[in-house]
């Protein structure tokens, strides 16, 4: 969701934040670390343990199935945290189900909040490979929170909220969303926790309304 506030030829938008304190990475020695080696295999291969995740539901516009044959392609394992809503039925039995007997996929269905810290933390990185003009797509930046990295599309507003090589990368092919999953471990997982932080948190998102708010009660006309 966004507010855009145009004042003459000025025009400010803010976003939807995020509660970056329900989300941590995990704790050794009292100090924040990333979830997965820094550092890959001399093949490229990423470390065990390392998967990609998607969460979310199953639709079209979503694109599992892009995130299937990205995941097949690289040779990296994913986990599928995505429910089913009843008009999307009969594209996941046509479409989707058909590709989930490949072993590096694993469909786990919808899961809560509560385990989302733990099943964005755990992840390589966070794939968003939609196919619509995504208003926001608050997934981003629950992983980003985890310290996930995301590769998406470049669809909606993707490019306003991932930085490529530093919060991720942005691809559109399977072949480069593949590429991208092999590369994503050079991201630095605490700059990621440090994006969602600084731009996404419910703070910023108060600060930015408060000052819309201020703007409009000088004068500034809402579009």
């Amino acid at each position: 969701m966004k507010l855009i506030v145009i004042g003459g030829a000025h025009i400010t938008h803010i976003v939807n934040g995020e509660n970056v304190l329900e989300y941590s990475l995990p704790q050794i020695g009292g100090g924040m670390v990333a979830n997965l080696d820094p550092k890959a295999k001399p093949d490229g291969e990423l470390l065990s343990g390392g998967y990609l995740a998607f969460l979310g539901r199953i639709s079209p516009e979503k694109r599992p199935d892009l995130a299937i044959r990205a995941a097949r392609r690289a040779g990296i394992p994913l986990r599928i945290a995505a429910k089913v809503d009843a008009v999307d039925r009969v594209y996941f039995e046509q479409e989707i189900e058909p590709l989930l007997a490949d072993p590096l996929i694993d469909f786990m269905g919808e899961i809560g909040d509560a385990e989302k810290p733990a099943f964005l933390g755990e992840a390589a990185a966070l794939i968003f490979p939609i196919d619509w003009p995504e208003p926001f797509g608050l997934v981003m930046i629950e992983a980003l929170a985890c310290g996930t990295p995301v590769i998406a599309r470049a669809c909606g507003s993707v490019p306003e909220l991932i930085v490529p090589g530093r919060s991720g990368l942005i691809a559109d092919t399977v072949d480069e969303l593949a590429l991208a999953a092999r590369s994503v471990d050079r991201i630095d997982r605490a700059a990621c926790r440090r994006e969602a932080e600084a731009r996404f948190s419910a703070e910023r998102m108060a600060d930015g309304y408060e000052a819309v708010y201020e703007r409009l009660e000088a004068g500034a006309q809402l579009a």
